[in-house]
């Protein structure tokens, strides 16, 4: 095998089984890496099993920030023996491949005695902290950084096993010797990185619901929306949240919603299964105008489809759900950065405007972890917007806004009656069909409409704008756009969106710039492109879709956009 150099980022994939450590590998690599100066973007897949299986983490490493996979692997460790065809695909002639030879056997494979050099430390489950250290030895991190990262990581274990783990750690650095006879890896470090966060999807939502003073989570767990619940579970002393696991999704919805009549800020996460179970929560919450703020992570279905993939395949879901006319909010964020102030800001405007405020990811945004810089708190709001009573309190007060003043029971004078009947402003119901049904449809649905979208998240717009053709993207296919752009000689323009619902009033002259328009989906029937074309009339001329289960590479993006250039 020729000796290659890779120089400013290396593409590393870890593959095994449940229960074998992958997950430890990734979380102690990406760590310690980031602590050393280098920037991080790791991202995972998982089959739907609690054991056994066949998961993979891959990690990218760079001089650059980066926060997108790629499709090759530089460096492929599988700890068993079975690889799955999409993992094979990440396998090329200049892989180099590092196994244990009594577990797993390719050619020209780098033969590491894991299990060997774990049991001489102290015991054979070390065998991911050997792992760490050959990759940490390739990248030339330091004792001290091993060191400070195992100690951190196992905080709270004997230290006999913190120390044994450093040094199974630094008898894999020696190892990585093998390894350097093959592969030369050249990345300059960065040390303001080592000021920044190491944050997940799942985190970034989790820490936006906190920021926005979320008082109360009801939900019921769903793949892969769990993460968010349990965060938010871990932090609820700190957070003085109350968190309750609920026996189905239908109450979920209407336990939020109570919270939300009685004044405190609530938080509800799932997945498109448990959403479509919520569907006339949402309708209630839409006529009582009474907040709600969902996290939709998405799945690939129908039914329960690949419970454990990524898809975009429930936008139209989150859009239509629930009967009747309301308005809505749908944010898609692209980074962690976004789903951080997105999450934060769909409080607000639930709070402000009285509506549904959906936060729209996937399970390869919610798994996926990168460095970023630390956030400006400065940005965030958490302000109430429910108003004390008077004796003559009208909870659906006619207003030239569209924004009825909402009341709390308990907070004033006067009384806070709610009906998802149709009503008057006293919230009792109605049947004056021509002036009470009439004045309130365009109270709650027409004024309120128009005042949501003036809060509208205007595209992001990069490459070549005066470019015939634009790439558009939303929610977590945005990065990996924004990469394949810097593999083309020639970037066509990029547009991409964080808000899908309202779209800018102004959409049609935006996109009608262009004279062909490419959408990139992670989905089989080109939801958000179908949206632009119903809501701007602007036709769109390719549909980018990956619907297997997997997030798309840039290099597949770039491959696509070069063919219909």
């Amino acid at each position: 095998m020729n000796r290659k150099q890779l120089v400013d980022e290396v593409s590393i994939v870890f593959s095994g089984a449940a229960g074998q450590g992958i997950q430890s590998i990734e979380m102690i690599l990406t760590k310690l890496l980031k602590r050393e100066g280098y920037h991080v973007f790791s991202t995972k897949e998982f089959m739907s099993r609690i054991r056994g299986g066949i998961n993979s983490t891959c990690l990218r490493v760079s001089s650059e920030r980066v926060n997108a996979p790629m499709e090759k692997a530089d460096l492929f460790l599988p700890l068993i023996q079975d690889t799955t065809l999409h993992l094979q695909d990440k396998i090329t002639e200049h892989t180099v491949i590092i196994g244990e030879q009594e577990v797993v056997q390719f050619d020209d494979m780098v033969d590491i005695p894991f299990s060997e050099i774990a049991k001489r430390c102290g015991n054979k489950i070390y065998s991911s902290s050997v792992a760490v250290g050959v990759i940490a030895g390739i990248l030339d991190v330091s004792d001290s950084t091993i060191e400070k990262t195992f100690t951190k990581h196992f905080k709270g274990k004997d230290e006999k096993i913190i120390q044994e783990n450093i040094q199974a750690a630094k008898e894999g650095i020696k190892e990585s010797a093998k390894i350097q006879e093959h592969l030369e890896v050249d990345i300059e470090k960065d040390a303001s990185v080592q000021d920044e966060m190491l944050i997940s999807g799942t985190e970034a939502v989790a820490m936006g619901a906190v920021s926005a003073n979320v008082r109360y989570v009801a939900s019921y767990p769903m793949s892969p929306a769990t993460g968010v619940l349990v965060k938010l579970a871990g932090w609820s002393e700190q957070t003085d949240c109350i968190i309750e696991q609920v026996e189905d999704e239908i109450t979920v919805v209407n336990m939020a919603l109570g919270a939300w009549y009685a004044g405190a800020r609530a938080f509800v996460t799932t997945s498109g299964g448990g959403l479509a179970l919520m569907s006339e929560g949402i309708s209630l919450s839409g006529i009582t105008e009474i907040p709600f703020v969902v996290h939709v992570a998405q799945r690939p279905g129908p039914g329960t489809g690949l419970p454990t993939r990524t898809e975009q395949g429930d936008l139209h879901l989150v859009l239509y759900s629930g009967h009747g006319d309301f308005p809505r909010i749908i944010y898609a964020p692209g980074t962690v950065e976004e789903a951080f102030y997105l999450t934060n800001r769909a409080f607000d405007l639930a709070d402000r405007f009285q509506v549904p405020v959906f936060i729209l990811t996937d399970q390869y945004f919610v798994d996926s972890l990168c460095n970023t810089p630390v956030w400006d708190l400065n940005k965030i709001v958490s302000e109430n917007h429910f108003t004390e009573t008077a004796q003559d309190y009208k909870r659906y007060a006619i207003t030239e806004s569209g924004v009825s003043p909402r009341g709390i029971p308990g907070f004033g004078k006067g009384l806070v009656k709610v009906d998802s009947d149709e009503h008057d402003e006293e919230g009792l119901i109605t049947e004056n069909l021509n002036e009470t049904r009439k004045a309130m449809v365009e109270k709650r649905f027409f004024r309120k409409f128009n005042l949501v979208r003036k809060e509208v998240i205007e595209p992001d717009c990069f490459g070549n704008k005066d470019n015939e053709l634009l790439v558009v993207s939303w929610g977590s296919t945005g990065n990996a756009v924004k990469h394949a752009f810097q593999l083309l000689e020639s970037p066509p323009a990029g547009m991409h969106f964080s808000q899908v619902w309202p779209l800018p009033e102004n959409i049609e002259d935006i996109l009608s710039r262009y004279k062909r328009i490419a959408v990139v989906e992670n989905n089989a029937s080109a939801q958000f492109a179908t949206l632009l074309k119903g809501y701007a009339g602007v036709p769109v001329a390719h549909n980018i879709l990956k619907f297997t289960g997997l997030p798309f590479s840039q290099e597949e993006i770039a491959r696509e956009i070069q063919s219909i250039q």
